[in-house]
């Protein structure tokens, strides 16, 4: 592990940018959960929009897409890539035809007890134990709302 440089008047090396420390582990994160989602059939994005629907069935696309932090040009083929797979079901919303509203279904539920076993797969992959992996993600989602405000950005 390198250390920081004891200025800023000096241009870090790369091993020194907090930007691809975090980048790096995102890509390992990913690594990570592949051999954990194969057998439910599910790709990371995937999984990200079903625990979304897990934690809160029956959201607007807009809605989900806000929490997942992704544009609907982004969203929108993950979703229909998981109804094609039977996993959720998107609808007009009766009351105001502008949204679509995305339902898990039968299945959509039932995938939520094969998935029990991913956190726990991620949590031994990465060698932490879950006071300091929660130590972590609350270090970074604090990390997201600060560069969040000083870019004037929603969080």
């Amino acid at each position: 592990m390198s250390s920081a440089p004891a200025s800023l008047d000096r241009f870090p090396r790369l091993d020194q940018f907090l930007c691809f420390s975090v980048y790096a582990a995102g890509h390992a994160l990913t690594r990570a959960y592949k051999p954990l989602l194969e057998p439910l059939g599910l790709t990371y994005p995937q999984y990200l929009v079903m625990v979304a629907l897990w934690e809160q069935d029956d959201q607007t696309v807009g809605g989900l897409g806000a929490a997942l932090s992704l544009e609907s040009n982004t969203l929108t083929p993950l979703l229909k890539r998981l109804e094609a797979m039977g996993h959720l079901s998107r609808r007009r919303d009766s009351r105001d035809e502008r949204q679509v509203r995305v339902r898990l279904t039968d299945q959509g539920r039932a995938l939520e007890a094969q998935a029990r076993a991913v956190p726990g797969g991620l949590l031994a992959a990465t060698g932490l134990g879950l006071p300091e992996l929660i130590d972590l993600q609350q270090r970074m989602t604090a990390l997201r709302h600060s560069i969040d405000t000083h870019l004037g950005a929603p969080s």
